[in-house]
């Protein structure tokens, strides 16, 4: 007869557990499951690894496809731009081995490109350039992670290319700054040489480098600054004179300060928005002239202008350099003395009607038409005629107290003979 053996009866309120094998066969033992996660980790490494070459071949075909700047570049770009997307997805791969190091290797994706490439391509194509890469590596995720471990590599992906974009926008300013330095090396030089008039066919493309379009005319201004100009008060300068016209170029000369402006506006307009930009003191005007490498002359009259300015002291702000000629000729500027003499006295002594001796007589009797009739043995209407006449013919009026001694400068210069 064979024993029965009976089991305890469950107390009252204990409950027999229910089991659940599915959950456990999902679940695993927890000793386990550390170790399965880091073979898929090793096997999502290695396939990335594997699939190194699958990358960089399906980014190549979506730049291509994508983006039309970069169809547009020049073959030379283009493989320079390659080789930045290749670089960038070996250093992922190198990185993806241990992400829990920083991304050190960053710099040197854009290490892999000439730095002229920054001058091609901007940093927003770049940071386009960034997403592609991000796109192709997140298509082909389910394809190079381990089952289970997809997440993970859109995670590191995203993470990357964090680094990435950080390190182009490093990249471009360090090219901007790097470019900002010599442009303004370069500027001081073609503005040395443009004030010397030193003027030959490198000029010209150095000219041209610095933006110059070169239409319309030019004009130099020139005046004084209140104290050394700093990096941030030059770079405000710069870009305020690049509001003001078309083309501009800065030369800072001691605490001299040398603006040229050209374009088919109004440049005279330019130069007066341009005034809080200098120092108190005056500021001259030198003339226009038809192109920027014939500036010298400008320049030279601005200078001129800037020196003999404190003789007028009622000169408006800024001033014309050919408004001081008078001034000029007491500094000895011989091409101020050459003008005077052309504008005013060669064409009153050419003319008919008395006219060299009507302002001459109006002149010496203290610029009185009655004292300067009785002189003459005519009507006072008859003077004041003819001085209407002496401004027709040279554009200066003997009536303006300002004027009137610009001519009486002129008539000085003319009869002691225009090399005197």
């Amino acid at each position: 007869m064979v024993s029965q053996r009976r089991h305890p009866a469950p107390s009252a309120g204990a409950q027999t557990p229910a089991i659940d094998h599915d959950a456990d066969a999902a679940v695993g033992p927890v000793s386990s499951r550390p170790a399965t996660a880091q073979r898929a980790g090793i096997e999502t490494l290695r396939r990335v690894r594997d699939g190194n070459a699958l990358l960089t071949t399906a980014a190549m075909r979506r730049l291509d496809e994508d983006l039309d700047w970069y169809r547009a570049l020049p073959a030379e770009d283009r493989s320079s731009v390659g080789l930045v997307a290749q670089a960038g997805i070996n250093a992922f791969v190198d990185w993806f081995s241990d992400p829990s190091t920083p991304p050190h290797a960053v710099g040197e994706i854009f290490a892999a490109a000439p730095p002229e490439l920054t001058r091609s391509i901007s940093l927003q194509h770049t940071l386009q350039l960034v997403r592609v890469l991000v796109d192709v590596v997140e298509q082909h995720s389910d394809q190079l992670a381990a089952p289970g471990a997809e997440r993970d590599l859109r995670e590191a992906v995203l993470r990357y290319s964090r680094e990435v974009a950080f390190s182009a926008a490093e990249v471009y300013a360090r090219a901007a700054e790097s470019r900002g330095a010599w442009d303004a090396r370069l500027e001081a030089l073609v503005v040395d040489a443009l004030v010397r008039g030193d003027v030959d066919d490198s000029l010209r493309s150095r000219v041209a480098a610095l933006g110059w379009v070169g239409r319309g005319q030019t004009l130099v201004m020139v005046g004084t600054t209140t104290s050394p100009l700093d990096d941030v008060r030059t770079a405000d300068l710069r870009r305020a004179t690049r509001r003001a016209a078309e083309d501009a170029l800065v030369g800072i000369q001691g605490d001299r300060l040398v603006v040229f402006l050209g374009g088919e506006g109004d440049l005279a307009a330019a130069a007066v928005s341009l005034l809080p930009k200098f120092g108190p003191g005056p500021v001259v005007i030198g003339p226009t002239v038809q192109h920027v490498v014939d500036s010298a002359r400008s320049a030279r009259a601005a200078f001129s202008g800037l020196i003999a300015a404190p003789a007028w002291e009622q000169a408006p702000r800024p001033v014309q350099a050919d408004d001081l000629l008078p001034e000029r000729v007491l500094i000895g500027d011989a091409t101020a003395r050459r003008m005077l003499v052309a504008q005013a006295y060669v064409p009153l002594a050419a003319s008919t009607g008395s006219l060299l001796e009507t302002l001459s007589a109006y002149l010496g009797a203290g610029r009185s038409l009655e004292a300067a009739a009785r002189t003459l043995y005519v009507h006072p209407n008859t003077v004041r005629y003819r001085l209407r006449r002496v401004a027709d013919v040279t554009g200066w009026d003997p009536l303006d107290p300002r004027e009137s001694y610009v001519l009486q400068t002129a008539l000085a210069l003319g009869r002691l003979g225009s090399d005197g």
